[in-house]
């Protein structure tokens, strides 16, 4: 196949940042995507709907002249949310999900939540309007080994709140584990999100010929097995399954450090990194499904009408590019790839 025209895709897992590193970043989003599920990690985080609204204003002036982009607004889920605050986030029709990170799991989680069972009033509430629950899902507890917090993070935490609010939509967001697939599977209103990471490489990336920062992401990598599961469930066609991205940029000096941030960087070539992983497994049918049909179907938004085309062309992906005052190392920097976006 040497050229794949598809709906256009909506990226439903996205880090934008703010001021000067959002307009950097916004550009390469816009270019592929007719929508993204905005994170409200920044800091402060985004907590009510007047700071979600606030930040969509923020990001609409951002939007590049003569381009057409819609961000979807989420709030960041704290021990003092209120049912309050989630009845005017539904009411608004901005806000499309709330997010929850356990308190000090990834990037600027520190304000998440500590204790799950803390908001149950919250998610009764969000059970009964049906406004999504986004997780990250690990645990944080020290004694857990890193490769294991998603699956004990089922085991310990969601299972229990499947249970208690069934009803619930609930998306796990950027999978890692055949655990996580078969979870998602085996149970109702529940979906999951899955990074081109996650699809293209293994624990073993990170550490080829040394330790690899741009290649470190939280949840992190696992192995070779787990990467397999990922890729059959992605290509698979069912519809639990759906594209994020979890596109999210730091400088070069905050990931080539001592103690380097996690997460890795693709909005600026995330369909050729999507469109790779199928091809490796004959599904290029299944991706317009995965990418473009089935995020919108689960949230209850229309699908997009315009289209995208990619064309078989190497070209190489830049090792860096301009942000703030540093720079931003893309995932897979500097190496070939085969699909082009037109």
């Amino acid at each position: 196949m040497e050229k794949l025209t598809l709906t256009r895709p909506d990226d439903w897992h996205l880090h934008l940042r703010d001021g000067a590193a959002l307009k950097a970043v916004l550009p390469h989003t816009v270019h592929q995507f007719a929508r993204a599920v905005i994170m409200p990690n920044l800091k402060p985080p985004v907590r009510s709907l007047g700071d979600a609204m606030a930040y969509r204003d923020r990001i609409l002036a951002a939007i590049p002249p003569g381009k057409q982009f819609e961000p979807l607004m989420t709030l960041y889920l704290t021990d003092n949310t209120s049912p309050e605050d989630i009845i005017a986030a539904q009411a608004s029709q901005v806000v499309k999900a709330v997010k929850y990170y356990p308190a000090g799991a990834t990037t600027n989680s520190e304000f998440g939540v500590t204790d799950i069972r803390r908001c149950d009033r919250v998610f009764e509430t969000m059970q009964q309007v049906d406004m999504p629950l986004l997780l990250h899902g690990e645990v944080t507890d020290v004694h857990v080994d890193v490769f294991d917090r998603e699956k004990v993070f089922i085991d310990q935490q969601l299972i229990p709140l499947q249970q208690r609010f069934p009803n619930l939509r609930i998306v796990l967001e950027h999978i890692t584990t055949s655990e996580a697939v078969q979870f998602v599977l085996a149970t109702s209103n529940m979906a999951a999100t899955i990074t081109p990471q996650h699809l293209l490489f293994s624990r073993n990336s990170l550490f080829k010929g040394g330790i690899r920062p741009h290649y470190y992401c939280l949840p992190i990598l696992k192995r070779e097995q787990h990467r397999q599961a990922i890729l059959q469930a992605a290509t698979s066609g069912n519809p639990k399954f759906f594209l994020g991205t979890d596109s999210a940029p730091h400088g070069r000096n905050s990931k080539e450090t001592s103690c380097g941030c996690a997460g890795c960087y693709s909005a600026l070539h995330a369909m050729e990194l999507y469109a790779e992983a199928f091809e490796s497994v004959n599904a290029l049918d299944k991706l317009e499904a995965f990418a473009s049909f089935h995020g919108p179907d689960f949230y209850q938004l229309p699908r997009n009408t315009e289209t995208i085309t990619l064309t078989k062309t190497t070209w190489r992906i830049p090792d860096a590019l301009p942000f703030t005052e540093t720079e931003l190392v893309p995932l897979r920097a500097g190496e070939e790839m085969t699909w082009k976006m037109v």
